[in-house]
């Protein structure tokens, strides 16, 4: 079993930056995925972002596009998504999550290992 644990959330206002970090531990091999969700009150869980364990391909969400972006390290088998230009409307606790394979990579039922979740507040 893999077990993930994620880091850096908080509160930032509008046009600023955070970066989360997803440190992974357990059974990761070369065909891990791991993937970026996120969920606002009142709403279904949302893919954001993915990337292949060895970092060689990235997915993101319309949504996102162009403002986040991920990345890999696999010496300290770490994923991080690094946020910028905030907008009010990614305000939502944020979820790493894993699965050995990529097909479906934003399908939130696919996904096998979950991170506690981490707050995300961006103010206007």
């Amino acid at each position: 079993q893999a077990q993930l644990v994620e880091s850096g959330g908080g509160l930032v206002q509008a046009g600023g930056s955070l970066r989360l970090s997803c440190a992974a531990s357990g059974l990761i091999f070369n065909n891990y995925f791991m993937g970026w969700f996120r969920q606002a009150p009142g709403k279904e869980r949302e893919f954001v972002s993915g990337i292949t364990w060895r970092g060689d391909l990235t997915y993101f969400a319309d949504s996102v596009k162009g403002r986040f972006t991920t990345s890999t390290d696999n010496a300290k088998n770490t994923v991080y998504l690094q946020m910028s230009s905030l907008k009010p409307e990614d305000t939502a606790v944020y979820y790493c999550a894993g699965k050995y394979g990529s097909s479906r990579y934003s399908d939130v039922k696919v996904y096998t290992h979950w991170g506690q979740g981490t707050q995300v507040t961006v103010s206007s």
